[in-house]
């Protein structure tokens, strides 16, 4: 679980100063184009081969021990932003996308190796709980220069890398399936029901950014970003448990419903506070949900007794591609398409997404969703009993 929340942070706390850099030089477009292209796409590739290599490696823990050391080094290359040019840049950016991208498949396979189906999305939920005051407290040191920011991060996975040391984790996992090639694994009926709805949502939620700020200005939203992060935090342990107790299934759906319906809220009365605040408190929820079950979850279990790195790898897609639209692509649809038009189509495709999930199984085992009916049933057969046994 540290593991984890220290990786999330590590790597939006170096992406952060990325940004904050490029905005510095005031980049042409196809300078952007670049400097973005060669981050999310080493991210994207480095995944790939993370995942390809971690699976051969009789034990992962010690590729965890290199990539994390691999970390370490690479926030040392944010001091070259304290005077930053293109080049400077394009390394950072390199290095920071390479070295996150590299681990974060065997990352997550080890949280799913590691803890059991019917607590597995509630101790996701408590990972990006956590999460919440480590962005807090290391978003503070926004005021400092490069240089302690460039300390800070070091340390910080420093810190990690020697916690985990110490820890000496073991694997307790053996794969009773054999591994599975990445175009089987699209071709995977279940995983291509996840998927698409996946996929959806990030394009729907990072491409939709920059009309957001336009509606409502900058500083509005990002109040309303803070709102959103603490309601995620605490909905991301609700969501997890009942997501553990009734399914994924349910729970995707349920917050694919109320995010749509934020955004139906806003294309009908784009303007409207009320319809604003109502849209950051949904989205705030449905992504309590979403960063447990896609992040974490999900694409773990589809993968059943084999090595689910690559499954993982697949999984990440969405959120690197959609965030790299989000630089390059989204503040172009704000300017060419009304508020309206926007926000209605973003509705209109996350309802949408639901059809393809509607068709899609239930991840939770089946034996640990009767089990917890079972129980239900026979607490409630208890309560019957001792009513009548009293009267």
């Amino acid at each position: 679980m540290v593991l984890i929340t220290s990786t999330f942070v590590w790597y939006f706390y170096a992406f952060d100063m990325l940004t904050q850099s490029v905005k510095q030089i005031s980049p042409g477009y196809w300078e952007l184009f670049v400097i973005w292209s060669s981050h999310f796409g080493t991210a994207v590739i480095s995944a790939f081969i993370g995942a390809s290599i971690s699976i051969r490696m009789e034990k992962r823990v010690r590729f965890l021990y290199g990539w994390l050391l691999l970390e370490f080094f690479a926030s040392f290359s944010n001091f070259l932003l304290n005077n930053p040019n293109l080049l400077s840049l394009l390394f950072t950016s390199l290095l920071i996308g390479t070295s996150f991208g590299l681990g974060m498949p065997v990352c997550m396979a080890y949280f799913r190796n590691s803890t059991l189906p019917e607590k597995r999305a509630w101790l996701g939920g408590l990972i990006f709980f956590f999460n919440g005051p480590w962005y807090l407290l290391l978003g503070i040191t926004n005021v400092l220069d490069i240089t302690s920011r460039t300390l800070i991060l070091a340390s910080w996975r420093g810190l990690w890398l020697l916690a985990l040391f110490l820890l000496k984790p073991s694997e307790q996992f053996i794969y009773k399936s054999k591994d599975f090639s990445y175009i089987e694994i699209i071709r995977t009926r279940d995983f291509t029901f996840y998927f698409i709805p996946w996929w959806m949502l990030c394009l729907v939620n990072y491409l939709n950014v920059p009309t957001l700020i336009k509606s409502f200005g900058e500083d509005f939203y990002r109040i309303s970003t803070l709102v959103e992060g603490v309601l995620a935090g605490v909905f991301s342990i609700i969501g997890g448990y009942f997501s553990d107790i009734g399914g994924r299934k349910r729970a995707v759906i349920l917050g694919f419903t109320m995010l749509g319906l934020g955004y139906a809220a806003l294309g009908i009365y784009p303007k409207s506070l009320a319809s604003w605040w109502f849209y950051t408190i949904v989205d705030g929820v449905a992504w309590g949900f979403f960063h447990v079950l896609f992040l974490l979850t999900i694409w773990g279990e589809l993968a059943h007794h084999a090595p689910c790195e690559k499954y993982y790898a697949l999984g990440g897609l969405p959120f690197f591609l959609s965030n790299y639209l989000k630089i390059l692509i989204a503040p172009y649809i704000s300017e060419t398409f009304s508020v309206y038009t926007v926000f209605s189509v973003a509705s209109f495709f996350l309802f949408l997404a639901v059809i393809p999930l509607m068709y899609a199984s239930e991840t939770l085992p089946k034996r640990k969703l009767r089990e917890r009916e079972l129980r239900s049933y026979i607490e409630k057969a208890k309560r019957v009993r001792e009513k009548f046994t009293k009267g």
